[in-house]
């Protein structure tokens, strides 16, 4: 048999509430040479049941022990035999045209070493929000990668492999296998990996227009969560500062303001409104001129917050929340 000419990676791990849908806008798609690689990360209830239970040949389910989301995908790319790889998350989902468009926008661009579109954002129940990610499509720039990670969220991009294995790397305690994504990341292991490839590789990014991943926004987020996501994306500029200190002397200020930025409008979204204020203040602190380049976004952070310090945290929830579970 001939390889596919994509490679779709799906980690798995406790969502059968969502896997069958995620897993039918793959087979939904109206380009039809390619493989599903579901990787079962080793969890609990019933989603690889709801897996297996789909019969078409396409499909690959590859097991292995408990590693997070880098872990799987890294064992998914590594199963990979297409040339172009696409990554979905198994709590979201594609439109039918996406793998297609994708194809024929790096076939036709061989210099490309990243498409992606823009997203729609949908509730734990599948239904669209009223907000969607529309990102850079065109001159994206390590600094674009750094500061506003248009791709946005991990399903959105279809990566041309030669490009993602400039990227690869040794596993620290398991020689034999190959990473890409770094596995001591629990979060923010997305722009880890798209920053090095933009900056240390010299990958070239760029999108097509259209909203074509479905990104699903669950709730029951805690507070601390936010924390612990700053942390992760701080050490992520750690790393970059190694890779492209240049990069990162220029851009780190602005790249980290945009963070607080994002982080504050989370934190109001979870009814941290004190959490909220610090975030944006720091922002605005440490680099004003981002409040220049994205005033809207900058002011409506700034008027949600002030908002809900006047209406109250939950009441402020409940009339806001479709517009707050976006990205800043």
């Amino acid at each position: 048999m001939t390889a596919p000419r994509m490679s779709v990676v799906m980690p798995v791990y406790n969502v059968e509430a969502y896997i069958a849908e995620a897993i039918q806008s793959v087979l939904d798609q109206t380009f039809e040479d390619f493989e599903l690689i579901i990787v079962d990360d080793g969890g609990q209830d019933g989603s690889m049941d709801l897996a297996r239970s789909f019969d078409d040949p396409r499909i690959r389910i590859v097991p292995q022990e408990n590693r997070g989301l880098a872990g799987a995908r890294n064992i998914g790319i590594a199963e990979a035999q297409a040339p172009y790889i696409a990554l979905l998350d198994s709590d979201d989902r594609w439109h039918q045209d996406k793998l297609m468009l994708h194809f024929v926008h790096l076939q036709a661009n061989p210099h490309i070493g990243v498409s992606y579109a823009g997203s729609r954002m949908i509730d734990e129940h599948g239904a669209a929000m009223s907000v969607a990610m529309r990102p850079k499509l065109t001159d994206v720039t390590a600094r674009d990668i750094l500061c506003r990670n248009p791709i946005g969220n991990v399903s959105a991009p279809v990566l041309r492999r030669t490009a993602l294995d400039r990227a690869a790397f040794p596993h620290p305690q398991e020689r034999t296998r190959t990473c890409w994504f770094d596995e001591s990341f629990r979060q923010s292991e997305d722009i880890e990996l798209w920053v090095r490839l933009a900056s240390l590789h010299d990958v070239s990014f760029e999108g097509i227009e259209g909203l074509l991943t479905d990104y699903r926004i669950i709730g029951g987020a805690l507070s601390a969560n936010v924390v612990k996501q700053y942390l992760s994306w701080s050490r992520m500029l750690d790393i970059a500062r190694d890779n492209a200190p240049e990069l990162v002397a220029k851009h780190g200020d602005a790249a980290r303001a945009y963070q607080l930025r994002y982080l504050a409008r989370r934190s109001v979204q979870l009814g941290n409104v004190a959490l909220a204020n610090d975030l944006i203040s720091r922002a605005a602190s440490l680099a004003p001129r981002i409040f220049l380049e994205e005033p809207v976004k900058s002011a409506a952070t700034w008027g949600a917050i002030k908002l809900a310090r006047l209406t109250g945290p939950e009441r402020f929830r409940r009339l806001a929340r479709p517009y707050l579970k976006a990205a800043a």
